[in-house]
């Protein structure tokens, strides 16, 4: 059952009606702002300040990820015994704002050097990874369990706005003030954050209990479930193989594409664009076709548009068309495909389960990703870019093939709380979450 806000106006308009909700909502959505100018702002204060090469950009991504490998099922496992997961999301945002803010500090100072960008990339990856082992906690604690996709529509779409504001005005703001003067206004969006977090009254489930299983029972859900384990199978393989165009994709489009910093933030933006739609859409693709399908749809629109990437060449309106194609696509399809696969997992989680499944999906998508990185600068510095960007396109494409065997085609419904479906059939309790 979800304890929300006494203080909530009568459940009849929507999630907004909901204090709580309100205010998680407001929290979220105004650091991912913050979060879509550092996307972008880290890696051209690599390129254009410190010069930084193929090589360089791999591992750069690679140890913004490294604590979603390192850290994500300890952090589960530790959220899940802790009465106020709020807090720890306070704590988070509040290291994050600090790591963040010694970029412009540094740089003012002559001493922003790659050495720094990677100790602040992996301090801002474990507080990130603190920030979301914990979050749905907090989610369903402000929340009534019919509102989870509408919930997750208005999320995505928050990230989707940010993708279209973020990567926008950081380029801009790169273009006409120096990426640490955006890392700077970025810092603030998660002070505000923090502040939002601070204002939520709600009670969250109580700790799980120390039962056995510890680190691993998250990891033995998975694998015992069919269907959401090959979700996450598939989730994996697709964060992989989209890491290799991520981690270039800005060498590639400066270097290779001659795109100026304004341009690149306005292709980016064609991502957020998408997410919008395929927010709108989302719930009502959910209602006609079911939650099942809505994932393979998400998937498939996710992963198809990727071949645009490498494809792209000639004069910069063919490349920047082709690009926005791309983007806008691949936005519209992650966004159908995580407000399904979030809704669909949710409402499976067992509250003493909850943060270390969370984990192990966390590892499974972002912990992926160093690996990705890093194959991604080596691969770009021994058979060149675009190569390199044809075969993370390829992978994403064949990820499907993972959600086409779950069996999710014939989930049509959402799950109820500790059942999962396991090739097609209800199972034992004690099941659970992606990002």
């Amino acid at each position: 059952m979800n304890a929300v806000d006494p203080r909530d106006p009568p459940n009849r308009s929507g999630p907004l009606r909901e204090r709580g909700f309100r205010l998680y909502w407001s929290a979220l959505s105004i650091s991912l702002v913050g979060d879509e100018i550092t996307f972008l702002a880290i890696p051209l204060a690599a390129v254009l300040l410190l010069d930084a090469g193929p090589t360089e950009m791999g591992w750069l991504t690679a140890v913004a990820l490294l604590p979603s490998l390192l850290l994500s099922i300890p952090g589960g496992a530790w959220a899940d015994r802790q009465a106020n997961r709020r807090r720890a999301m306070i704590v988070a945002d509040l290291g994050r704002f600090a790591a963040v803010v010694s970029v412009p500090l540094a740089y003012a100072f002559d001493a922003l050097t790659m050495t720094h960008l990677y100790v602040t990339v992996f301090t801002v990856g474990a507080f990130t990874v603190l920030f979301r082992v914990c979050k749905h906690h907090v989610y369903v604690a402000v929340l009534a369990e019919d509102r989870y996709v509408e919930g997750n529509a208005l999320l995505t779409g928050s990230r989707s706005a940010a993708e279209v504001a973020g990567p926008g005005a950081g380029g801009a703001l790169v273009q006409a003030l120096t990426a640490p003067v955006a890392l700077l206004l970025d810092a603030v969006t998660y002070l505000a954050s923090a502040v939002c977090l601070r204002r939520i009254k709600a009670t969250e489930a109580p700790p799980a209990r120390h039962e056995g299983g510890g680190l691993t029972a998250g990891l033995h859900w998975v694998t015992a479930n069919r269907t959401p384990g090959l979700l996450i199978a598939g989730v994996a393989m697709l964060s992989l193989f989209s890491t290799l165009l991520v981690t270039l994709f800005v060498l590639y489009a400066t270097d290779e594409l001659g795109l100026a910093p304004a341009l690149l933030g306005l292709v980016f933006a064609m991502f957020g664009l998408g997410g919008l739609t395929g927010a709108y859409l989302a719930p009502r693709v959910v209602r006609r076709i079911g939650i099942g399908p809505a994932v393979i749809i998400g998937f498939a629109g996710f992963s198809l548009p990727m071949p645009l990437l490498p494809l792209a060449d000639g004069p910069t309106l063919l490349v920047v068309t082709l690009l926005a194609v791309s983007q806008f696509g691949s936005g519209c399809g992650v966004a159908v495909q995580d407000i399904a696969a979030n809704s669909y997992l949710i409402a499976v989680i067992p509250p003493t389960l909850r943060s270390r499944v969370m984990g192990v999906i966390q590892t499974s998508n972002f912990g992926v990703r160093p690996v990705g990185a890093v194959l991604a600068g080596t691969l770009g510095a021994a058979i060149g870019l675009r190569p390199t960007m044809w075969i993370g396109a390829a992978g994403a494409v064949l990820s499907v093939l993972w959600v086409l065997a779950s069996g999710l085609r014939d989930v049509k419904d959402l799950p109820t709380h500790g059942t999962a479906d396991t090739a097609g059939t209800p199972d034992a309790p004690e099941k659970v979450p992606a990002e």
